[in-house]
C-alpha cells in the first residue's frame, strides 16, 4: 500500500520534470503537440489491439476454453490506454509497452504464472475443464440427490410481515 502511495506521489513529479525538460529543449507548443500525438496514436493502437484480443477471447469461448490470458490482456490494455491518456512521456512509454502485443503477452504470461502460484499456494487448485469445475467435473460429489419440490396448496403467502 505504501508503494502505491509513493508511486502516486513520485510519478506526477517525475512527469512534470520530464515535460519541463522537453519543453525547454523543443518548445512548449511542440511538447504539447507531442503529448497529443502520443495520445492519438495510443487510442488507435488500443482500439486495434482491443478488437484483436476480443476476437481471440471469443474464439476461445466458442471452443470451450476459458479466455483467462485474453482477459488479463484486456486488463493490461485498459491500463495501457489509461497511461497513454495521462499526459507525460514516462506514462506514455509504459502505456505503449502494454499495447504492443509482444510485451503485453510477456507481462500477461508472467502475471498468469504469479496467479497460478498464488492460487495453488492458497488451496484453490480446482479448475474448469471439459467436465466442469474441479477435478471430476460437476457431478464429482456422489451425495447429491436430485428431487422435486411442490408448495402446499393451502400455504399462506409469506411476503407480508404480520
Amino acid at each position: 500500500m505504501r508503494f502505491l502511495f509513493a508511486l502516486f506521489i513520485a510519478v506526477p513529479i517525475v512527469e512534470m520534470v520530464v515535460l519541463i525538460q522537453v519543453g525547454q529543449q523543443i518548445g512548449a507548443l511542440w511538447t504539447i503537440a507531442l503529448v497529443l500525438l502520443t495520445a492519438f496514436i495510443g487510442i488507435n493502437l488500443l482500439r486495434h489491439q482491443g478488437l484483436a484480443t476480443l476476437s481471440r477471447a471469443t474464439w476461445r469461448i466458442q471452443s470451450g476454453q476459458i479466455p483467462a490470458k485474453e482477459m488479463l490482456e484486456g486488463i493490461l490494455l485498459a491500463v495501457g490506454g489509461a497511461l497513454l491518456l495521462t499526459p507525460g512521456f514516462i506514462t506514455d512509454a509504459i502505456g505503449f509497452l502494454l499495447l504492443v502485443p509482444f510485451t503485453r503477452q510477456f507481462f500477461a504470461s508472467r502475471l498468469m504464472g504469479r496467479f497460478k502460484a498464488f492460487s495453488s499456494a492458497n488451496g484453490a487448485a480446482g479448475s474448469f475443464g471439459p467436465q466442469g469445475f474441479g477435478q471430476g467435473g460437476f457431478n464429482s460429489d456422489e451425495s447429491i440427490i436430485d428431487g422435486d419440490f411442490e408448495a402446499p396448496k393451502d400455504a399462506q403467502p409469506r411476503d407480508k410481515i404480520e
